[in-house]
């Protein structure tokens, strides 16, 4: 499929999928082949799985499309991959896929599911499989940079060739710097005429200070042409949806970013993962009882 000049396109729940996978067009297909192509040279070793993590400066740059047609690109090849949705404040790549949000890895984090029963498969090929976010946690960033995450990623780099995380955006939460320290390198996202080059600035210095490995950046909603004619923009994510601020518990909620969603004030980390365990566990028994008795 080959967008027509000028087309714009909103990533709306019904027409996403238009611009994922086998579903892009020819420029975007070919820019996915030579980031699939750039990551192999900068992470060489194909003895061991190789970890990237995908984020933004800030919302709205394409890091969730990145990351599934990267996974694409890479499981097309063969090579066992495995995508997981990191950005457990707001959730999107699984359900662009089309996959059910929980059990995903706030569970499996907090030990309520194995990792058997989070995994689900892509739905394109059986080498590409996708964790998704899981039940919102009260504390993204305290699960996302625990040993349990260390212990996770470990465990799955025996089964895959690569694993691609999608975090949330660096400059907004800190989610994707302290997983930073879990992968082999990051990958960012940059919107053409969008992006804003001092904020860009500014969370490249975020993972220079948190001594993180920055392999590179991607250009989303960019201008592709030959001399023979033009592709028009391809990957034009326009409006993701009515999400409301970036991690506030809801879409209509107009006061600013949440670094949580309902985390009582004054609650220890302790308090606030036994509270997410038995909200949880009263509202899906039957998973519960299962995870407990496979630990």
């Amino acid at each position: 499929m080959i967008f027509k000049k000028d087309k714009t396109i909103s990533a709306t729940v019904s027409d996403e999928k238009d611009l994922l996978c086998d579903n892009i067009s020819f420029a975007a297909n070919e820019a996915y082949k030579l980031l699939r192509t750039n990551i192999a040279f900068s992470l060489p070793d194909e003895k061991k799985c190789r970890v990237v993590g995908v984020t933004s400066a800030v919302r709205n740059e394409g890091k969730s499309t990145t990351s599934i047609n990267l996974s694409y690109a890479l499981a097309w090849t063969g090579k066992k991959v495995l995508t997981i949705e990191g950005d457990m404040r707001l959730p999107n790549l699984g359900r662009r896929l089309g996959l059910k949000d929980a059990p995903g890895l706030s569970n499996l984090l907090a030990g309520l599911s194995s990792s058997n029963s989070v995994i689900q498969d892509s739905g394109y090929f059986n080498n590409w499989k996708v964790i998704t976010s899981g039940d919102v946690p009260p504390n993204p960033s305290e699960l996302l940079g625990s040993s349990p995450m260390m212990i996770t990623i470990k465990k799955l780099a025996e089964s895959f060739d690569f694993i691609i995380i999608d975090l949330p955006p660096v400059n907004i939460v800190s989610d994707a710097l302290v997983v930073s320290k879990f992968t082999d390198g990051i990958i960012m996202t940059v919107r053409e005429n969008y992006s804003d080059k001092g904020v860009v600035a500014d969370a490249v210095n975020s993972f220079r200070l948190s001594e993180a490995k920055l392999l590179g950046f991607v250009l989303t909603c960019a201008e592709s042409g030959t001399k023979s004619g033009r592709y028009g923009k391809y990957g034009k994510y326009g409006k993701y949806g009515k999400y409301g601020k970036y991690g506030s518990s809801s879409a209509n909620d107009e006061n600013g970013y949440g670094y949580g969603y309902d985390v009582a004030y004054g609650e220890s980390y302790e308090e606030s993962m036994k509270r997410f365990r038995d909200e949880a566990a009263r509202d899906n028994p039957e998973k519960s009882s299962k995870a407990d008795r496979s630990q």
